[in-house]
């Protein structure tokens, strides 16, 4: 009896020690993280960047000479660092950003993440608004009835099953957005009209947009462009969202 006992304590043994060694086999090993893109970057005046910024008439430049950029564009210029392609842009298509204006005085400062959307909102807000009307300028009365869509064309011009390009945010009174509407459909652009005074949902939608963006909502129009808010009407810079992109 005593041999088997012994020869049976030699059988579990050896399963026990393979089966351990079994689970070990069966766990991966780690795979390395993947290194993305820093949080945040510091840029310090001597070194070489590139930084993207908006023209008064709403064109994205780049350049490396950050005294170059117009005063008024100075405060929201992407940074882009042409010797480590892995610090261009930083998670998930988003972009660095960040103040010249600091740079120039103080020699650095500090580039934070948003996303390129957020970039050229912010980027065109710092010029002139194009043409709009102040919400509380609505003329005393009733308001006039909205204007008819051009002929063949759906609500705001955008033919049945047609995914719009821009849409406006507007009222059925301000001069600038039916300016808007105008040019959007003489130059065949499809686009959606919603109007923020008559349709509660339309000025929730644009709010909740302009809050992300940072932007305010007191004037009218507010056309988007491809996840872009403009705020008042400017062909120059409409057309300019529609090309290329930063």
């Amino acid at each position: 009896m005593e041999p088997m006992l012994r020869r049976l304590f030699r059988v579990v043994a050896v399963v026990a020690i393979a089966g351990t060694g079994g689970c070990r086999k069966s766990v991966p090993d780690a795979a390395p993280v993947a290194k993305g893109a820093p949080a945040a970057l510091e840029i310090l005046k001597g070194d070489r960047w590139l930084f993207t910024y908006v023209e008064p008439d709403g064109q994205f430049a780049t350049t490396d000479k950050a005294e170059i950029i117009p005063a008024v564009s100075r405060r929201m210029v992407r940074v882009l660092d042409p010797s480590n392609p892995a610090a261009r842009n930083a998670a998930n298509g988003e972009v660095f950003v960040a103040d010249l204006n600091q740079l120039l005085k103080d020699g650095k400062t500090q580039a934070r993440v948003l996303s390129r959307e957020a970039f050229e909102t912010a980027a065109l807000a710092q010029l002139p608004a194009g043409q709009s009307s102040a919400l509380a300028e609505h003329p005393g009365g009733a308001a006039p009835p909205p204007s008819a869509p051009p002929p063949g064309k759906g609500d705001g011009g955008l033919p049945p099953g047609t995914a719009p390009v821009v849409t406006i945010y507007g009222t059925s009174w301000c001069g600038a957005c039916r300016a808007a509407r105008q040019y959007m459909a003489e130059h065949k652009i499809p686009f959606a009209d919603k109007d923020v005074e008559q349709d509660p949902a339309a000025a929730r939608e644009l709010g909740e947009k302009a809050a992300r963006m940072g932007i305010p909502t007191d004037r009218v129009p507010v056309i988007e462009v491809r996840g872009r808010l403009l705020l008042g009407f400017d062909p120059a810079r409409i057309a300019a969202l529609l090309g290329e992109a930063t």
